[in-house]
């Protein structure tokens, strides 16, 4: 079975500036290579009631993270935020694992990649995160010393890890991690919005046949 879903974890104190370009495209599927279909997004939370982002922004989840079907996810998202420390969100760190377990790919960036490190899932991927002394200050129960990569994005296997202030860079590995857009394509994309040079949005269109 095809699997057509993104499930985006969502939590108050949410930040608002890390998965916009990954939604986007994802839904859409403007850039996709033919005969691929847009995915489904459905956003996840510990209940159905509304979180409110950095940005003040409210969203009511869709489902709760029980309700998550791994048989149709193909990707895991999990945004940065303040809370993420907390114990609370314990349930939604099982389901990544449950998901890596599964060959399903999980997305981390900022916030997340702590909690990640703090339960463990980090010590045997090569990883980022926002800064490794500060990942193990505040995580002790991380022993991923080894694997850490002092880079924006890192991708090892179905695991994808990102800083906070590398969105751009997150949104380029999970795509070329869904192998959703061409060589070509994904390179003009990322050059796009990174340098921000118009002569990648022609180069962006030409790529698409």
């Amino acid at each position: 079975m095809s699997k057509n879903t993104i499930f985006m974890y969502v939590l108050n104190t949410m930040a608002d500036w890390e998965w916009g370009y990954i939604t986007a495209e994802l839904k859409t599927g403007r850039f996709f290579k033919k005969g691929i279909p847009a995915f489904t997004i459905k956003t996840v939370s510990l209940s159905k009631e509304p979180i409110t982002t950095m940005g003040g922004l409210r969203i009511i989840p869709d489902l709760s993270i029980e309700e998550i079907n791994t048989q149709d996810c193909a990707l895991l998202l999990l945004p940065g935020g303040e809370t993420w420390m907390d114990s609370r969100h314990a349930s939604i760190l099982e389901k990544a694992k449950d998901c890596l377990d599964k060959g399903i790919p999980v997305a981390a960036i900022c916030g997340a990649t702590m909690a990640l490190a703090s339960v463990g899932i980090l010590d045997t991927y090569r990883h980022t995160s926002n800064d490794f002394a500060y990942l193990k200050k505040e995580c002790p129960n991380y022993h991923g010393e080894e694997n850490f990569q002092f880079q924006s994005a890192v991708t090892d296997g179905d695991l994808i890890t990102a800083s906070g202030i590398a969105p751009i860079e997150l949104a380029y590995q999970v795509f070329k991690r869904l192998d959703v857009f061409s060589d070509e394509t994904l390179d003009c994309w990322y050059q796009l919005h990174k340098i921000q040079d118009p002569q990648y949005f022609y180069k962006l269109m030409q790529s698409l046949g």
